[in-house]
């Protein structure tokens, strides 16, 4: 199964329950790479759109790619009132486009799809000479605030996935390997940011939520549902409410 294709499956629920980022990321971003009404953005894996409204209301014009034929539907219907918006139902991999014509490329939360060398490569090549690269993601970390419920909760994980929940909260030192990448494909002016907020779920939402993962919904549905139940007795019964504690790491980069 290609986990990619698993976000195509139920993009209204994607839709209602994946994070968007916080205002601060859009404001480093778009100080960083100075665009405008008369610039061309281009997003990758757009998904429903989580990143997307704060750059449309930039006046410029955005062209996404998106690999899930609904997802890519449920965009292009969510943002029809922009007209210089535009989205095409392909990978990245094999987006056409002439090189030198994106002001700002930026990918949320999806670049970790696409080949390393592969990605920078086309994005280097398709940026304008001082044009930006921006990559974020949003990591989310386990309930601090509750340890017994986290551990209940790691023991359902090692039930049904074979797998702790939620492994090391993302950190600083993750966050600058990943923005020294670019440095290897001719990128300079290489920036990084940290986010912090946390988010907070009733059982029934927390597993809405779940079912948006792609390693979650490869569990298929006759391991998915008692695992569930599992997951919502857990919450129930310690309190009724689930934090996430949640890093979003911001990488920013310039094509001299």
């Amino acid at each position: 199964m290609d986990l990619r294709l698993t976000f195509n499956e139920d993009a209204a629920r994607y839709d209602r329950w994946r994070p968007t980022y916080v205002p601060e990321l859009y404001g480093d971003i778009f100080n960083f790479s100075g665009i405008g009404a008369d610039s061309r953005v281009l997003e990758i894996g757009i998904g429903t759109g989580q990143a997307t409204l704060p750059v449309l209301k930039t006046g410029c014009r955005v062209t996404a790619v998106e690999l899930g034929a609904e997802l890519a539907e449920f965009s292009r219907e969510k943002f029809s009132e922009y007209p210089d918006f535009e989205i095409k139902n392909v990978s990245f991999e094999e987006y056409a486009c002439r090189g030198n014509t994106f002001d700002l490329i930026y990918s949320a939360t999806a670049f970790h799809w696409i080949p390393e060398e592969l990605g920078y490569k086309k994005v280097y090549d398709l940026l304008k000479g001082g044009g930006t690269f921006a990559r974020f993601a949003n990591r989310p970390h386990k309930d601090k605030s509750n340890e017994p419920l986290h551990q209940t909760m790691q023991k359902m994980y090692a039930k049904y996935m074979d797998s702790d929940e939620i492994g090391r909260e993302f950190d600083e030192e993750q966050c600058v390997e990943l923005a020294d990448i670019p440095k290897k494909y001719g990128f300079t002016d290489i920036e990084y940011k940290l986010y912090h907020r946390i988010r907070t779920f009733d059982a029934e939402g927390y597993v809405s939520l779940l079912r948006t993962y792609s390693d979650h919904i490869a569990m298929g549905e006759e391991k998915l549902a008692p695992f569930e139940a599992g997951i919502k007795e857990a919450i129930n019964s310690h309190g009724g409410k689930m934090n996430i504690y949640d890093t979003i790491d911001l990488q920013l980069a310039r094509k001299p």
